[in-house]
């Protein structure tokens, strides 16, 4: 996909809250937590705040969301059903649609925040439209299809597939017009006042509108190419999400004519008023539509302009894919490339002030129903003002965040790779990104197998990876050594079908052995092996991981990745790794937890034991991290154990079915979003097991596709130490007063604020600070800052000692 780095979950639901480079607010953080990343220690036992009583939010709305303190987003559903209502009432799930659209509200509100300097809050609405873009592409496009096939079944929540298309562009258009009212009144103000505006022509000097036009003729003119809709010319096609003007025209016959013209996508959308560098150091801007639009007599000349505005059209990316047989299938992803530019009309936006006659006319012959048209006030496609955030302008930022080296891998010598596997034999190494460097660690490892004449073979598995990819590289420079490599590259990965493509191409002409997918099934786990010749035996070093191999997402989505020699872990690669690229699938495995094969099971069993444990009186606990819980067959496994009594935190970025908080069922639930500067993305289960708990991390979210639908690695941390850095980090998110919100059983989420005289606590500062802390020092080699005895206790019940409002 063009444009800036994709926005979110690489489970093809792209829910991006913040690009790689965010920064740092500017107030004041609290130190609490701020101890070993390697044990976890925080010094304190984590607490996480309550969110503030219902009755003290103000729920968001376009009409409310300036008066917001501390905010909540709105409920999505009706009350729940009674307590002793049978779980598989259609009322204890709330909808999937509908829960990613209140992801989108938490998204909205760092727009609206004004802690934040004033491009952090034009990024975070850039990046709402980059989600709400795809929410329509692909969820919205799915529901149509269904409808257009006449499915009526409903989903688990009981809602049609109609009724919530119908309910979906009624949210989204009161998200649009939140996200306009927060451009115009609140974040374009601040950056005015900051000396950046966007400007219109009348706010232009007769010298800046001379300038204009002559850059448009020099430069914006010759790229564009008007299309006339007319008895000789068809309806003009318009690509995916491009951004055009519709013109009309009248000929001195008094023949009126419609044209479209496309604003070419290689041209910068902000176009600077006056000189590119002004003396003043001020920025002024105009959207390049309006330039165009400004100069249209030179566009077309000899006639009236009788009006013009902007639109935008969205289509559907949800091309149905035939996998009944896995030959051909680099073909068939070329053809679903070829199908998706041609698909169905999913949403046309348009200016507010677009005349009826051109809204008509686009609605007539585009096909489109009159609820998928949106009048917005903003400007369209506000994600291509991302030409702001390059400014020099470090006071309107955050201060950029440099990925630190880990301990466990500085001072390794490139030339000596056997320190590295070394170093793995020795322990069990968890690196945990952006807050450790990508380069330093992954690419470190890929590196030194690669270039180790010890090493045998490597085999990565391969979802979504940077178009210039120094991983793929480093397997490329594996070949050329003389080492057996083989990768599985996920075609169907959406939207990086065609960087995948190409990737496979430039591997298998460097003679590697290539797997492109498995039939029926996405391949979603992030896995590497090094197998290596020590002596007269093989070791295997393996890196399990919940994000994917790609250094550009490593600098903003946060992941775990557990570097092991574990032979059991190991071994289980090796039997994953040949089912990748031979015909059949393996069902056993020692220790990894492998979808769609036992993930599943085991998740039952682990939640079961819990459910027995609180029975028993021996304190069911679950804490678990994940970007999305869908599945209802997990969904009622919970309810179960909370109607038991065990204490269940469950920290969801996104997507979240069930229902907390409900009176004699599962008011011992609690569901945390995090919502800040990086995009949370790593998934860690920690199951209490009645004083022995168990932890997990790897790919899978708990979503029915992840468990049934793709092919899914989570392994086990076993090593003390790195348990309580998993623990160390789910109980800084809990204890978070700042970043954190807490749903409520409508499917509203309330946001956690500090107290009158409470230190600010953000999750993504305190994890920053230590990694800093406990960076080795550059001039010796020694951690910063000493390790100190764990103090978190995560079998405790997380209750509130102070009012979060």
């Amino acid at each position: 996909m063009s444009g800036p780095e994709r926005t979110a979950d690489e489970d093809d639901d792209a829910e991006r809250e913040t690009p790689p480079d965010g920064g740092v607010d500017g107030e004041r953080e609290a130190d609490a937590g701020d101890g070993d990343p390697e044990t976890g220690s925080d010094g304190a036992d984590a607490k996480p705040e309550p969110a503030p009583d219902e009755d003290d939010a103000v729920v968001l709305s376009p009409e409310t969301w300036q008066t917001a303190v501390p905010p909540q987003t709105p409920p999505i559903a009706a009350d729940p059903p009674p307590a002793g209502e049978p779980f598989d009432d259609d009322r204890w799930y709330l909808n999937r649609e509908f829960s990613e659209l209140s992801f989108q509200w938490r998204v909205l509100h760092e727009a609206t925040d004004d802690r934040q300097p004033p491009l952090e809050r034009l990024r975070f609405l850039s990046i709402l439209t980059q989600n709400l873009d795809e929410f329509f592409m692909k969820r919205i496009g799915g529901l149509k299809q269904q409808i257009d096939a006449g499915t009526t079944e409903p989903t688990v929540d009981g809602a049609t597939p109609r009724e919530q298309w119908t309910d979906a562009l009624s949210m989204a258009a009161d998200l649009f017009e939140a996200q306009s009212q927060c451009y115009h009144e609140a974040v374009k103000p601040a950056l005015a006042e900051a000396g950046v505006e966007v400007l219109g022509y009348d706010d232009l000097s007769p010298e800046e509108v001379d300038h204009l036009r002559d850059r448009f003729e020099s430069s914006v003119l010759p790229t564009l190419t008007p299309l006339t809709f007319d008895p000789a010319h068809p309806f003009p096609f318009l690509s995916n999400l491009s951004l055009s003007l519709a013109v009309r025209t009248r000929k001195p016959d008094g023949t009126v004519r419609f044209s479209r013209i496309k604003v070419p996508e290689n041209l910068p959308r902000l176009v600077p008023a006056g000189p590119d560098h002004p003396a003043d150091g001020e920025t002024r801007a105009v959207p390049v539509e309006r330039v165009i639009a400004a100069n249209l007599d030179l566009v077309f000349p000899d006639v009236e302009i009788v009006d013009h505005s902007t639109f935008r059209v969205t289509r559907n990316a949800e091309v149905r894919r035939n996998e009944d047989v896995a030959e051909g299938l680099i073909e068939r992803i070329e053809d679903v490339l070829r199908e998706r530019r041609f698909a169905t009309l999913v949403r046309i936006e348009i200016d507010e002030d677009t005349p009826p006659a051109v809204r008509d006319l686009l609605v007539e012959h585009l096909d489109v129903d009159d609820r998928e048209v949106f009048e917005r006030r903003a400007p369209l496609a506000l994600s291509d003002f991302e030409g702001l955030f390059d400014l020099d302008a470090p006071e309107l930022k955050r201060p950029a965040w440099t990925p630190q080296q880990h301990p466990r891998f500085v001072g390794l010598d490139p030339k000596q790779p056997e320190e590295l596997f070394e170093s793995i034999r020795g322990r069990d190494a968890l690196v945990h990104h952006p807050y450790h460097s990508f380069t330093d660690t992954v690419q470190t490892f890929l590196d030194a197998a690669a270039h180790d004449p010890d090493t045998l073979a490597i085999k990565a598995a391969i979802y979504r990876t940077a178009p210039d990819s120094r991983v793929l590289g480093s397997l490329i420079d594996a070949a050329k050594n003389g080492k057996q490599v083989a990768v599985m590259v996920e075609l169907k990965a959406r939207f990086d079908e065609e960087n995948n493509l190409r990737w496979v191409k430039r591997l298998e002409e460097e003679g590697i052995h290539v797997a492109y997918g498995t039939v029926d099934l996405k391949t979603h786990s992030k896995v590497a092996l090094a197998v290596r010749e020590e002596g007269d035996d093989v070791r295997l070093y393996s890196h399990v991981a919940t994000g994917n191999y790609h250094s550009g997402t490593a600098k903003g989505y946060v992941d775990l990745g557990l570097f092991t020699a574990d032979h059991d872990v190991g071994q289980d690669l090796v039997r994953l790794f040949n089912s990748f690229t031979g015909h059949s699938r393996n069902r056993s495995y020692r220790k990894l937890l492998v979808a769609p094969e036992t993930l599943r099971e085991r998740l039952y069993e682990l939640i079961d034991r819990e459910r027995d444990h609180a029975l028993a009186g021996r304190g069911g606990r679950i804490v678990a991290k994940m970007n999305a819980l869908e599945d209802p067959g997990v969904v009622e496994r919970l309810y179960e154990a909370a109607e038991a009594g065990a204490e269940i935190d469950l920290i969801v970025r996104g997507i979240c079915r069930l229902r907390p908080g409900v009176d004699g069922a599962t008011e011992t639930v609690r569901v945390h979003s995090v919502v800040g500067r990086f995009l949370e993305h790593s998934r860690i289960f920690r199951f209490g097991n009645a004083g022995d708990p168990e932890y997990y991390i790897g790919s899978a979210d708990w979503m029915t596709r992840n468990l049934d639908r793709r092919v899914e690695a989570v392994a086990p941390v076993e090593d003390p130490a790195l348990r309580e850095t998993l623990d160390g980090v789910l109980s800084t998110m809990l204890d978070d007063n700042r970043r954190r919100w807490e749903m409520r059983a409508d499917g509203s989420y309330v946001q956690a604020r500090p107290g009158p005289d409470e230190e600010s606590r953000d999750t993504h500062e305190v994890l920053m600070r230590r990694a800093r802390k406990r960076a080795p020092d550059e001039r010796s080699g020694r951690e910063t800052e000493p390790r100190r005895d764990p103090s978190v206790d995560l079998d405790g019940v997380f209750t509130s000692e102070t009012d979060a409002n």
